[in-house]
């Protein structure tokens, strides 16, 4: 335990006489802890705010969609089969049904005021809302009797009404210009939180409309999904069972996916898993950067100080004593670099909380931590072992 507090004391020491080449030896290590732990943050973030929008739906849904949902994600999804007012009654019949909500989803450019912006639009019915718990912050939400008529009015999502508008209140009662047509603003939902990423836009962004109102960009009156809500969770077993059965009939099994919330969750957890494992590797190539950075200091290091370690040789330490002080130095730097790099993505994750939940967990503070030491002891061996090997004589003679 001595030994250890000496060569630390003496490793920070070294690192007051020389502080330029600490920090630029530090930078590279911060660089590349962050990158890693950053990606980390908004890949947990990510998965969070998916979560949150699932289970805002509540535990009795079941989404039909088209192509096979598989556990590294829905195939055939575009291109593939779109599902019509047949498959709506038909899901309806099925017994323990409690809703029966299609859903035509588009990407368009929405025009207020003074400006125009793209949002998701949702075609659909006002048992959507009913299904998804939202409700109006100001005005209200389109009803059964809008639907009938095809009325051309709109519900924003917060974000929407502040973007075009400024505020909520001063949206309501204005008109919006989807696709060429104008619809009036008749009510604002209540915000959820969360941002969108990756086009997998928030509550928040989107603006819904009863589905009649939509002909005119969807004139085959076709739905890219369907969400029924079961009327309790011990039917959603049958019900989803049900549902797969009458819709055979008409489809093959790999044109559509019947699946609960659950198994939708897992299967694009599933996605983003791999994907931020790919981002964490592409970023860790910034730390073999850093740790080759470490390497070329610390043989920097070794070479200025070879006098010094010829007379510690001289005066009793042994070749372990030296291969043990350069290699705590270099452990020392990558870890000060990691530390460093916490610091700093706590502060960027903390600003980007307002508009992402992106969050560091305890399983990234010690993958940061580790790979830091890790990186220090992999690149700071070659460096330690050169100076461990120096004759004492030769050492001291050096010029």
């Amino acid at each position: 335990m001595n030994t250890l507090l000496f060569l630390i004391k003496t490793s920070l020491e070294d690192f007051r006489r020389n502080k330029i080449r600490t920090l630029l030896t530090s930078l590279g290590i911060l660089i590349g802890i962050s990158s890693v732990v950053l990606l980390m943050a908004m890949g947990l973030g990510l998965k969070r705010y998916i979560s949150r929008q699932f289970e805002s739906m509540g535990s009795n849904t079941i989404f039909i969609m088209p192509g096979q949902m598989t556990q590294t994600g829905p195939q055939g999804s575009f291109g593939g089969i779109q599902f019509d007012d047949k498959d709506v009654r038909t899901v309806k019949r099925v017994r323990h049904v409690l809703y029966t909500v299609p859903v035509y989803i588009k990407f368009s450019k929405i025009s207020g005021d003074s400006d125009t912006k793209t949002f998701q639009i949702m075609a659909t019915t006002s048992d959507f809302f009913s299904v998804t718990s939202i409700d109006a912050e100001t005005g209200r939400l389109f009803n059964k009797s809008d639907e009938g008529k095809g009325a051309k009015v709109v519900v924003l999502g917060s974000k929407v009404a502040e973007d075009l508008f400024g505020s909520a209140s001063r949206a309501l009662g204005k008109s919006v210009t989807v696709e060429g047509s104008g619809y009036k603003i008749i009510g604002v939902a209540k915000s959820k939180g969360g941002g969108g990423s990756l086009n997998v836009p928030s509550v928040d962004e989107r603006a819904y409309m009863p589905f009649k109102s939509s002909l005119s960009f969807n004139p085959n009156k076709k739905y890219f999904a369907i969400y029924v809500k079961a009327d309790s969770s011990d039917t959603i077993g049958s019900v989803k069972t049900d549902i797969q059965d009458v819709l055979l009939k008409r489809y093959s099994s790999d044109d559509f996916s019947v699946a609960e919330q659950t198994e939708v969750l897992n299967s694009i957890n599933s996605i983003f898993s791999i994907l931020n494992t790919v981002l964490v590797a592409i970023a860790a190539i910034s730390l073999i950067v850093g740790g080759v950075g470490i390497m070329n200091i610390m043989y920097v290091s070794v070479v200025e100080r070879i006098r010094e370690i010829g007379i510690r040789r001289a005066i009793g330490a042994t070749k372990k004593d030296i291969l043990y002080l350069f290699l705590t130095e270099a452990i020392l730097l990558s870890t000060l670099g990691g530390i460093l790099a916490l610091l700093l993505s706590a502060v960027v994750v903390f600003f980007m909380q307002r508009l992402f939940p992106a969050y560091i967990d305890t399983a990234t503070v010690a993958l940061a931590l580790g790979a830091s030491s890790f990186v220090g002891i992999v690149f700071g061996v070659l460096p330690a072992k050169k100076a461990a090997q120096l004759s004492p004589i030769e050492a001291i003679r050096y010029e």
